[in-house]
């Protein structure tokens, strides 16, 4: 029997098995499994895992003592994230922590009995991944990410930076995140909102950011959506825009840090450090559909003053002060 086949007669027999029978590790060991989209080596990445682990450990759950984690990277790679999250399930973990919403879709699609815990995930709800936030449902909870009010409150900081911005170009993949279409229509339906015309910039390769961001001159800004594509290069995008003289804001810290404008969004390390104590109820024997989906609750606001000098931009010292970090 060839490898593929015997690993999915495993994922078939793990994902039929009821959630109360899984497979456990001798010795009382339990095991985890844990599949992020970005690469193994992204300081995000290592950021979320050490997180991860102290959350484990402030709940009492100790690697390589009473627990067993699976880790699985997908670096942004759609193939990938399917390949890595057959084997997960064909492992039968007492729960899977997953991040990013292929992530979980791929998951659901592999599982309808393993335990999930979801961490920065957009529109869990609309993207058919749960029921509800209060009753989730089925197998899945977590922690949600981003919702269209935090796209608004980044419009208004990148107009607060850049006065002369009047368009801005909100730049995602839409295969890995179509709900963010929808986000901005919500946005551009609201009444009041600032005058800047707010477009999509959808990229799914390295050629169409640079090609994008090519584009854009004079009164031009632009809003770089969280997903799996987009922060695996983010480099690529805050390197492009230096060259254009494009102000640009982004959602993750580690992006003001590598040279962006400013990043603007939850702290991902502080969501992953609370899906410990879900994970924690779950293996002492909590159900999914019993834990409501929690929203972000710590944000962070960076500027970077080196990348504003650069794009002769003079930060109001007013929106330093409301900063929780200031790269000089």
């Amino acid at each position: 029997m060839r490898r593929r086949e015997f690993i999915g007669l495993i994922g078939s027999a793990a994902a039929t098995s009821p959630m109360g029978v899984l497979a456990q590790q001798p010795n009382g060991v339990r095991r985890i499994g844990f599949l992020l989209g970005l690469s193994e080596n992204d300081p995000e990445a290592i950021a979320r895992t050490a997180a991860l682990r102290e959350g484990l450990a402030a709940t009492g759950w100790i690697e390589a003592h009473n627990i067993r984690i699976e880790y699985r990277f997908a670096g942004g790679d759609a193939e990938r994230v399917s390949a890595y999250s057959a084997e997960l399930v064909a492992l039968a973990p007492d729960v899977i922590v997953a991040q990013s919403t292929p992530v979980v879709a791929a998951l659901k699609r592999a599982t309808s009995n393993i335990p999930i815990v979801f961490v920065a995930v957009n529109d869990p709800v609309g993207q058919g991944l749960v029921k509800s936030l209060a009753r989730p449902g089925g197998n899945i909870t977590g922690f949600s990410f981003i919702e269209f009010e935090m796209i608004g409150k980044c419009l208004g900081l990148l107009k607060e930076i850049a006065p002369a911005v009047t368009r801005a170009s909100f730049m995602f993949d839409p295969d890995l995140a179509p709900y963010f279409s929808f986000y901005l229509r919500q946005i551009g339906s609201t009444p009041g909102r600032l005058a800047v015309k707010l477009t999509e910039a959808p990229v799914r390769d390295t050629s169409e950011i640079e090609a994008n961001i090519a584009n854009l001159g004079l009164g031009d800004g632009l809003i770089v959506g969280p997903d799996p594509f987009t922060v695996v290069n983010r480099r690529v995008i805050i390197r492009s825009a230096e060259r254009q003289g494009l102000p640009a804001i982004f959602t993750l810290r580690q992006d003001a840090l590598e040279g962006a404008l400013m990043s603007y969004g939850p702290d991902t390390a502080d969501m992953f450090r609370r899906s410990a104590s879900y994970i924690d109820r779950i293996l002492k024997g909590a159900r999914p559909d019993e834990l409501p989906v929690q929203a972000p609750t710590k944000f962070e606001l960076v500027i970077n003053l080196k990348a504003a000098k650069a794009l002769g931009l003079d930060v109001p010292l007013q929106l330093q002060q409301r900063a929780d970090e200031v790269i000089e």
